[in-house]
């Protein structure tokens, strides 16, 4: 029986960083890459592909860095920071508001 792949939607997620990262707060996965135990995300900035670094996916799970789609600064300060063990969620559908620095 094959083992269950780790980070099933993992590609193509989007995410919102609780502190800027190169001066942008919302991005995207672009690609993953399993090394070993290890399962790591190139992630780009949604307003400039020029910001893209590869992460390890296990820190896109602790809630006091990211959050899982593209949350506004208003989403962002009502949103619980309980730590959530569950698997990354589905691609979200929706676009950044805006691409303000």
């Amino acid at each position: 029986m094959p083992r269950k792949q780790k980070f099933p939607h993992l590609v193509s997620s989007k995410w919102t960083a609780h502190q800027k990262v190169d001066g942008w707060r919302h991005f995207q996965v672009v690609n993953r890459k399993n090394e070993g135990q290890w399962v790591f995300a190139e992630i780009v900035a949604a307003c400039d592909p020029g910001v893209r670094f590869w992460i390890n996916a296990q820190l896109l799970k602790d809630k006091r860095l990211w959050q899982a789609g593209w949350k506004s600064l208003q989403e962002e300060e009502s949103l619980p920071m309980e730590v959530d063990e569950s698997f990354i969620p589905e691609v979200s559908q929706s676009s950044p508001t805006s691409c303000h620095r």
